[in-house]
């Protein structure tokens, strides 16, 4: 199924979402490379800043969405800087590309454990691979939402729609792949323990990433009855305190340098 993505809401927790993209490429350390990709790069705004670490570089911002591309090209950006509509099952990194940085993506894709080994196989001595995708599939914010979604009042229009505890793998399998093909390579988890602001904070901020399939499987008024049931759980099992609400967010990197 085909999702449609919202470059605004996607960017509204900026501070959060972008925490773990930096953490994942404080760990490349390449010094001079020609070429870069981001793949899976949304609207752009983090691939700009590879585009300033590297400026000697050619960088390529990569997405399935034609609208992250859009927000992306519409932007100022530096010279150094393009970006693409590609899909991430049809592609390869080319023959000159040192860096390939894809963060918050695969876990979209779910063969995308079969998809790593060409594509570290595909890399030159010496070329970057940094992967980051969410490990909390598992926590109440997921769980809750599968639960709403399989309920009898949904189960037939949502059937398939959702991702499940499996779309991601845990750190030694990414560690086993990356060291198979020939790299040297770092696995690592984090939880942040993110305060949001608002009535509904987690809510909001699943409506920019893991509730989007549902939202483009339902009418407007369905989807705001699917929301009004799911946002009932989620304020349980998130309790709003006077300084904010307390989201625990896993997340799995993985970054490796081909032998």
């Amino acid at each position: 199924m085909t999702v449609t993505w919202d470059p605004q809401r996607y960017v509204q927790f900026g501070d959060f979402r972008n925490r773990p993209f930096f953490d994942l490429t404080a760990r490349v350390l390449a010094d001079r490379p020609a070429s870069v990709v981001d793949l899976g790069c949304g609207p752009g705004n983090l691939t700009g800043t590879l585009a300033a670490r590297w400026p000697q570089a050619r960088v390529l911002g990569l997405d399935s969405s034609p609208e992250m591309i859009s927000a992306a090209t519409a932007a100022e950006h530096p010279q150094n800087l393009s970006f693409s509509v590609a899909d991430v099952v049809d592609w390869q990194p080319a023959a000159d590309t040192d860096v390939v940085v894809t963060n918050a993506v695969l876990q979209w894709v779910p063969e995308h454990r079969e998809l790593l080994p060409a594509w570290l196989a595909a890399l030159r001595p010496g070329a970057w691979f940094a992967m980051q995708v969410p490990g909390n599939f598992g926590a109440a914010s997921h769980v809750l939402m599968r639960e709403v979604a399989e309920s009898p009042v949904w189960r037939d229009r949502l059937d398939g729609v959702l991702r499940h505890e499996d779309a991601v793998g845990e750190p030694a399998d990414y560690l086993e792949i990356f060291l198979a093909a020939g790299m040297r390579a770092d696995a690592w988890e984090t939880t942040y323990q993110q305060v949001l602001q608002g009535p509904h904070p987690v809510l909001d901020w699943v409506r920019g990433t893991g509730l989007r399939p549902v939202l483009n499987a339902l009418s407007t008024d369905a989807a705001a009855a699917f929301e009004a049931e799911y946002s009932a759980r989620l304020d349980l099992a998130y309790p709003q305190r006077d300084f904010g609400t307390v989201f625990p967010f896993r997340r799995i990197f993985v970054v490796g340098r081909k032998i």
